[in-house]
């Protein structure tokens, strides 16, 4: 009988890499042996995600620039020779009422969280044809269905399109062989608070609250949201397209 070929390590590119999902997603594809590289702005974090993996690379880029697209990309078919994975994970957030709403805070979330997944994902359409790749986009279950967000409605407006793009981009990008699907974490202690300035008693304090909401008794963990976007990436996942899986502990349908 005749062995089949083992699969070649997949290459990944993972935006927002230095921390919480991001990480938790470097570090489970590089655990199955995948070539990743991870992008963010700060290099100390980067360097924090990749010790200790030698198959993760990383690249210092403002993903919102002009020129981000190109540095990354470019980046990732130097390091790993081609795209198979791209996974369109940074976002930033900023809260506050309409009427508190700044111009530069609202732009800066929709450049973020909207616009650099498209022109990366553009940029990146190439490579990921080549190789029947897949594109994840990392939105949030705040968003799903006909839910409200007060006080964070320009955050969850940006992933709210995202989710739209990941389903029209998946009929446009079937023909090409490339597959584009979501997923939509819950409340995950990424530690983001604290890293926003948040007092750590009062972050806690947010996360034993948003717990006693779900009907799990929990918030999430980065790994558990890492471990499904690894699987929407695998061979046996293929038939999967245009999906967003809500990952909140059931929260969005109650």
């Amino acid at each position: 009988m005749t062995t089949p070929p083992a699969e070649a390590a997949p290459a990944v590119i993972i935006t927002g890499g230095g921390t919480g999902i991001g990480r938790a997603t470097a570090h489970a594809f590089a655990e199955r042996g995948a070539r990743v590289l991870i992008v963010g702005r700060t290099e100390a974090t980067l360097r924090e995600t990749a010790e200790g993996h030698d198959g993760i690379s990383t690249v210092v880029a403002d993903i919102t620039a002009a020129d981000g697209p190109d540095l990354v990309v470019e980046a990732a078919l130097r390091a790993l020779g081609g795209i198979d994975v791209l996974v369109n994970n940074a976002a930033t957030a900023a809260f506050g009422a309409l009427g508190q709403l700044d111009r530069d805070l609202a732009r800066t979330q929709f450049d973020t969280n909207l616009c650099a997944p498209i022109f990366l994902t553009q940029r990146a359409l190439e490579p990921l044809a080549a190789r029947g790749g897949t594109v994840v986009n990392v939105g949030t279950a705040g968003a799903l269905g006909l839910r409200s967000w007060p006080n964070n409605a320009v955050y969850g407006a940006s992933k709210a399109a995202l989710d739209f793009l990941t389903r029209s981009w998946a009929v446009e990008l079937a023909p090409r062989g490339i597959r584009v699907v979501g997923v939509a974490p819950g409340v995950v202690d990424t530690g983001v608070g604290v890293r926003a300035g948040m007092p750590e008693d009062a972050y806690q304090g947010f996360l034993k609250q948003m717990a006693d909401r779900v009907p799990l008794g929990r918030v999430g963990r980065p790994e558990e949201i890492a471990w499904w976007i690894v699987q929407l990436t695998r061979p046996e996942a293929r038939y999967a397209n245009g999906m967003v899986v809500p990952i909140d502990g059931a929260l969005s349908i109650t």
